[in-house]
């Protein structure tokens, strides 16, 4: 089972609107599979890399998310 923290830093990326995470993200919340926990971490690692330096309220969301995926 997903911590709260974890839970709650998915819910914030299934409700961004942004195709590389939110669908990833409503799959894991919807199954916590260990198959949608490994296309999560790829969606998260690529926004990551894409918008992980922009200065918005996400960029420490992915590092803290990665942290909680791979430790669960």
């Amino acid at each position: 089972m997903a911590s709260q923290e974890l839970t709650g830093i998915v819910t914030k990326f299934a409700e961004s609107g942004w195709d590389v995470i939110d669908a990833p993200a409503k799959a894991w919340l919807g199954s916590q599979s260990d198959a949608d926990k490994e296309t999560l971490i790829a969606a998260v690692e690529k926004a990551d890399v894409e918008c992980g330096s922009c200065g918005c309220e996400m960029d420490p969301l992915y590092k803290k998310a990665l942290e909680l995926l791979r430790a669960s």
